[in-house]
């Protein structure tokens, strides 16, 4: 009995099956993914409760961990060591989840919610950075986590910096959905509304639409289709992703042929837009509208986007017409002239020499990021008054702590002229905001941080001014300084950018490095004050780095001007200046 056809098909069935199941690199990693993707569903559903900054973080850490899946597949798939599923890590894990459903119940739609709000808050804060390295760990050891990172560098930093860059074209791109003179968003727009009420009449009887509003729905749940709601969204984050992939991998895939990915991968994202929200009308019309507006609709899209961006990212490498065709050469084989094909590099452990980073990028990069982090998630878990502020400070020192064996190899050692240009800043620093108090200049800074401060108990409250402080003149010095001086200036001049000596830093690289740096130091759209000040104190900063060569002067004055900026600021009460 020929049974090979069936053999076959069940055959690529069971190896799909078995990446999940096997008990390697990469088939841990999926079930990690996977894991992860339940207990955001789970979440999402309204099983158990999160932290309020959830629906930030979550996004970030779902297309990061794609771009890393993607960008590292090669070299996950190439480790072949059986790692065991650790049951320990996994009940903790699971006594997490308990312990936030069990305060879901409790507190839901009752006293306890309101008198046991900032306990509560605490509580599932806590239980949420504890439940996810409880399930990280169940996964893959620890020690092969380290190693991950290690060895793929710099692909995780590309996920990371993806992740976060996706989040921030979020918000750019809605004005191009409230612009009502979009042509484009409009065409979107229109073409969702039509597929949704098509794909819905197919399996909704009494689906029912108004084209005027973009209502589309049943009697029971409607929904109505925002410009935002079209598809813009997703096809902006994906556009950035296959950009960011494309030039990745821009040495093994054959251009212009390699810009059809563009195209195909908006395509699928649009349609998969379409698909969620046929699913959401779905779900609030058959199941429930709580789940569907609370849960899924919170959810889906970046589902979505990372179906969209794996899927892209896993087989644009296999698809063989995209890669540059094998280079051939001439060899004498035995008296003969053979053809003898050199193989060409393909993304692997080796990606990080073929596209020409400097393996020292973590070591410069790696505490500022941390620092935009753990700001990234104070912000979320705090109001008008960073109350969390901290978290920056201990996540620096932990990050430098990480890689001090690596930065011991820089110059620390300063100069006199460190702490005079650190003055000097200062004064340009502080100019505005005294001409202010003379009365020679108008400003209109305000600050609720002083406010907030006098609400706290003298406990607290000194506190918070320590670690402010500790962090203005300890961690944010070193990591600013490493990241716009020691690497960006650096790597504008040359990709290899640890080949590029202090002391060698050009007039180009040190404007456009500190005009950056003036940027970060903005604290809205239109703060053009703090901008010109940024940039003027990040070119004094890398003058004295180039004078004579030392990361130690160049941190050294910014802990000194930050210093001094302390002090103004605690012994005048001018808050506006924090």
């Amino acid at each position: 009995m020929n049974s090979g056809p069936r053999t076959t098909g069940n055959g690529r069935f069971q190896s799909a099956i078995s990446i999940f199941l096997q008990s390697h690199l990469l088939g841990r990693t999926y079930i990690f993914a996977l894991l992860l993707a339940l207990d955001s569903l789970l979440a999402a559903g309204g099983l158990h409760v999160l932290p309020s900054f959830h629906a930030h973080l979550l996004p970030i850490a779902i297309v990061s961990f794609a771009v890393f899946i993607g960008l590292g597949y090669r070299w996950l798939k190439a480790q072949r060591e059986r790692i065991p599923f650790d049951f320990r890590f996994f009940g903790g894990y699971l006594a997490c989840v308990a312990a936030l459903i069990a305060i879901h119940r409790m507190t839901a739609g009752n006293e306890l919610e309101i008198r046991f709000t900032h306990v509560a808050a605490w509580v599932i804060t806590a239980l949420f950075f504890l439940k996810l390295p409880l399930l990280a760990l169940a996964c893959i050891p620890f020690r092969l986590w380290i190693r991950m990172l290690r060895e793929t560098r710099p692909l995780w930093l590309y996920a990371v910096l993806a992740g976060v860059a996706a989040w921030f074209l979020v918000h750019p791109s809605q004005s191009l959905w409230r612009s009502s003179s979009a042509e484009v968003g409009q065409a979107v727009q229109i073409a969702t509304f039509d597929t949704v009420q098509a794909v819905l009449g197919l399996v909704l009887p009494d689906s029912a639409s108004d084209a005027s509003s973009f209502t589309v729905g049943t009697p029971r749940f409607s929904v109505l289709i925002w410009p935002s709601c079209s598809g813009m969204e997703g096809m902006g984050l994906i556009l950035a992703f296959t950009l960011v992939w494309l030039c990745y991998l821009r040495r093994q895939l054959l251009f212009p042929r390699a810009l059809l990915l563009i195209p195909c991968a908006l395509a699928c994202i649009w349609l998969m837009n379409v698909l969620r929200i046929s699913v959401l009308i779905l779900i609030g019309t058959l199941v429930s509208e709580e789940v569907a507006m609370v849960g899924f609709h919170s959810q889906a899209g970046w589902i979505s986007f990372t179906l969209v961006a794996l899927g892209f990212s896993l087989y644009t490498q296999r698809l063989r017409w995209l890669q540059k065709a094998p280079a051939r050469g001439l060899s004498v084989q035995g008296g003969r002239l053979e053809a003898r094909v050199e193989s060409v590099p393909c993304a692997s452990a080796e990606a990080e020499e073929s596209s020409g980073e400097s393996p020292a990028i973590r070591a410069y990069l790696l505490p500022f990021l941390a620092i935009l982090a753990a700001a990234f998630l104070s912000r979320s878990v705090s109001g008008h008054f960073e109350w969390a502020y901290p978290l920056r400070f201990f996540a620096a020192a932990f990050a430098i702590l990480y890689l001090l064996p690596e930065l011991k190899k820089l110059d620390w050692r300063f100069g006199w002229v460190a702490p005079v240009a650190g003055a000097a800043v200062f004064l340009l620093w502080i100019a505005p905001a005294w001409l202010a108090r003379m009365g020679w200049l108008h400003s209109s800074a305000t600050s609720l941080t002083g406010l907030s401060l006098g609400a706290l108990s003298p406990a607290a409250r000194w506190s918070w001014i320590g670690f402010r402080v500790a962090a203005a003149v300890i961690t944010v010095p070193i990591a600013e300084e490493l990241a716009f001086r020691g690497y960006l200036a650096r790597r504008l001049m040359d990709r290899e950018f640890d080949r590029v000596s202090f002391s060698g830093l050009t007039p180009l690289a040190i404007a456009i490095s500190s005009a950056v740096f003036g940027l970060e130091h903005m604290k809205d759209l239109f703060d053009w004050q703090h901008m010109i000040l940024g940039t003027l104190a990040g070119v004094a900063f890398a003058a004295v780095l180039r004078w004579r060569g030392r990361m130690g002067d160049a941190a050294v004055a910014h802990a000194v001007c930050n210093l001094l900026l302390a002090a103004w600021v605690l012994g005048l009460g001018d808050w506006a200046q924090w």
